[in-house]
């Protein structure tokens, strides 16, 4: 391929003057510990932001909610979101080139900077909003280099048969990180509103200071390799536009609910649309994309991306939805005064996170054992039928029911997030795990923000048809004059919705003071009462809220089917084919096509679970021999060549060494071994069928049982005592290459 050379070459892991060793901590427990706190800063700023809303507006003196202004808040909570999205793939494609710990090292670092310029960030009103919108975009750079090199790091750290653990004790991390910082911004909310930006500091620096001494590049560089100047252009333009479009159609527009109609909005989709679409277009086109779609050909990862992408679409905006029904309704009909409701809607919201937090290592763990399609299946089914039940809940609720069906949901996401993850991660090639896992967060991060779109649009759709009758109805019968019930009724639902996720009085907010101010005691107590404005929008809110469950359900249960399309059993790029044994330890007969299983450990350890690859490389030579002796060949075999394998590109064998380990590469095409692909079946022969005047493949592993005996003493004895060989020397002459 032009533009990079095609052999594959670690990078040398040498530290910069100044690291420190890991004292004998295995490496892969320095790598999580230090995306974990990647992830708990990420999280714990998230939460804490969401929460300190109506405080921060409240000290730079400014009213989010006033004409003209909303902008600010919708920019507060989702240009975050937009930045993180766009930059995801091309960061995760830069670190496949540079090195993955250099960009994170940087993340931790932009992020943290982010963090104190908000801290910093002087004056107020409409300034200090624009700098808060701008200070915030900056920690979403900071995000985008964690996100898109934290999964890939973990793969690299950890054999294939624990990632799905590491990935689900991160999920612990987001976990706290949420329920710290829902518990800290509130409280800093009413003593300091200015250390809610501060709280992240802390962990930023001790992350990148821990980052920059401890993380070593154990990644697999492909040398002289391009930036795609052009595709990261185009798709960071449309996927913006995209994205803009959805932040504006939520948005009212003139004298419509919402912005779906305006002309900016319909010019942003179709931009969108056009700039995509010439984005795929170059990257077919192109030495070195940045979007690699050839890796959509691997079964186990475009299955998991579609899952992933339907079930955040699914799931994305129930948060933001939970809030406000917490907030706007159900809170204040239990005498929580509006103020306070932001706080208590976090704590009410804990059994979800628990759900998550006990799943998520559970799951990730047996993932590693069982393979992660079941668990992911099973994740999706339960989040379908946790979202049904919801549609169950009246807008009153009992809050033991209430925390049982959310807790339900936790676990089903928590099912299904790590061993998706640690799927999508197994299956990519160790040279392009930087874009790969840039590509899954971007597609996780763009169908979230699209449901926030679809949830919210829903919501609104619903309430402008319910709502301003009953409005209008409730407002004559507290006292107001009908002009002015008639006028807040023709507003459109989107400020009351805010207000209420801001902590605000609704009515209080939809009366204009002069309004508020002419009106007598008895009334204005009555219009500003807790009980108020909950019951007038509870049906109206409770029936848009219930079609937007109904169609999370059907998404869900898409996502499960679409996690079914990634096959049984566990698959790991490179791995070799598994030898099915019965209970006695003995080889049974092969029944089809065998499950992959793990063929080597950390640091290249041959697995003693599983056939390793210096066997398989005797094996394969057996199925060679039948072949030509059943087509009348054998004596034109070479003798005492040996067998070389190359699984997805590494080549492995009596007479070759791996080249993940730096002990070379293996070439398939000089005449000393066969190439077999990594799906268990010689290249040049079709996965079902028969080779032309031989046996079927099914027939040739019918004799496997029989051959690997014969070959394990010859060819695989071999085998091992060179590859040993080779990987001895290659320790010895680069002690980095890490040992496990």
């Amino acid at each position: 391929m032009a533009g990079s050379t095609d052999v594959r070459m670690p990078r040398r892991a040498s530290r910069p003057r100044g690291r420190a060793q890991t004292h004998g901590v295995p490496y892969k427990w320095i790598a999580l510990s230090n995306t974990t706190l990647g992830v708990l800063m990420a999280s714990l700023n998230s939460s804490i932001i969401l929460i300190s809303l109506p405080a921060i507006f409240r000290g730079i003196a400014i009213n989010p909610l006033a004409p003209g202004e909303v902008g600010y808040l919708l920019w507060v909570l989702l240009g975050y979101m937009v930045v993180t999205a766009v930059f995801l793939v091309t960061f995760g494609r830069i670190s496949d080139m540079y090195g993955r710990v250099r960009l994170y090292n940087a993340g931790f670092a932009v992020f943290t900077l982010g963090s104190i310029l908000l801290f910093l960030s002087p004056g107020h009103g409409n300034t200090a909003a624009a700098e808060l919108v701008a200070f915030r975009l900056v920690q979403g750079i900071g995000s985008a280099f964690l996100f898109a090199n934290s999964a890939a790091i973990l793969t690299d750290a950890f054999p294939a048969a624990e990632r799905g653990l590491a990935m689900g004790i991160n999920q612990i991390a987001f976990t706290g990180g949420s329920l710290i910082g829902l518990l800290v911004g509130g409280l800093l909310s009413v003593f300091w509103w200015r250390g809610i930006f501060l709280v992240s500091v802390p962990v930023g620096v001790v992350g990148t200071i821990w980052a920059y001494y401890m993380l070593r590049e154990t990644a697999t560089i492909r040398r002289n390799q391009r930036i795609d100047y052009l595709g990261n252009v185009t798709f960071a333009l449309g996927l913006t536009a995209l994205l803009l479009g959805v932040t504006y159609g939520i948005m009212p527009y003139g004298h419509e609910t919402m912005g779906w109609t305006s002309p900016f909005v319909l010019i942003s989709f179709a931009a969108g649309v056009v700039l995509l679409a010439l984005f795929a277009w170059i990257e077919t086109r192109v030495p070195d994309p940045m979007f690699r779609l050839s890796l959509f050909s691997i079964r186990m990862f475009s299955a998991g991306n579609l899952s992933s992408f339907l079930g955040s679409l699914g799931r994305g905006g129930l948060q933001f939805m939970l809030i406000i029904w917490l907030q706007g309704i159900w809170l204040p009909l239990h005498g929580v005064s509006f103020a306070r409701t932001p706080l208590m809607a976090g704590i009410d919201m804990i059994p979800l996170m628990l759900g998550f937090l006990v799943m998520g290592p559970v799951s990730g763990a047996l993932s590693d054992r069982f393979g992660a399609t079941w668990f992911a299946t099973a994740g999706m089914a339960i989040t379908a039928l946790a979202f049904w039940l919801l549609t169950r809940l009246p807008a009153d609720f009992r809050y033991g029911p209430f925390a049982i069906v959310i807790g339900i949901m936790g676990i089903g996401m928590g099912m299904f997030s790590a061993p998706n993850m640690s799927a999508i991660m197994n299956a990519l090639p160790p040279e392009h795990r930087g874009s790969g896992s840039g590509m899954r967060a971007t597609f996780q991060n763009a169908a979230s923000m699209l449901s926030m779109g679809v949830f919210f649009t829903i919501v609104i759709v619903g309430l402008s048809q319910r709502l301003p009758h009953v409005l209008v109805g409730g407002l004559l019968r507290a006292g107001l004059p009908l002009r002015v019930a008639v006028g807040v009724g023709r507003l459109p639902p989107t400020a009351a919705l805010f207000a209420a996720f801001l902590g605000y009085n609704p009515m209080a907010t939809l009366l204009r003071p002069p309004v508020l101010h002419a009106l007598p005691a008895a009334t204005r107590q009555t219009l500003l009462s807790l009980h108020f404005f909950p019951r007038l929008i509870a049906p109206a809110f409770m029936a848009g809220l219930g079609d937007a469950f109904y169609i999370s359900v059907a998404l869900s249960l898409v996502a499960a089917g679409a996690s079914l399309l990634g096959g049984g059993g566990r698959y790991v790029h490179g791995e070799a084919l598994a030898v099915p044994t019965n209970a006695g330890g003995d080889l049974a007969a092969p029944q089809g096509r065998q499950p992959m299983a793990t063929a080597l450990g950390e640091g290249g350890a041959p697995a003693s679970s599983a056939l390793d690859l210096e066997t398989l490389a005797g094996v394969v030579g057996v199925l060679l021999l039948t072949q030509a002796r059943r087509s009348g060949a054998a004596e034109a075999m070479p003798t005492g060549s040996g067998a070389g394998v190359v699984v997805n590109g590494v080549g492995n064998g009596a007479n070759s060494h791996s080249a993940a380990n730096g002990n070379g590469s293996a070439d398939p095409a000089n005449g000393h071994g066969l190439a077999a692909s990594a799906n268990g079946h010689v290249d040049g022969w079709p996965a079902a069928g028969t080779p032309p005047d031989g046996p079927s493949i099914d027939q040739a592993l019918e004799l496997l049982g029989l051959a690997l005996l014969r070959t394990y003493i010859t060819s695989g004895v071999r085998g091992r005592r060179a590859a040993d060989t080779g990987t001895a020397a290659a320790r010895e002459a680069d002690p980095a290459i890490p040992r496990g």
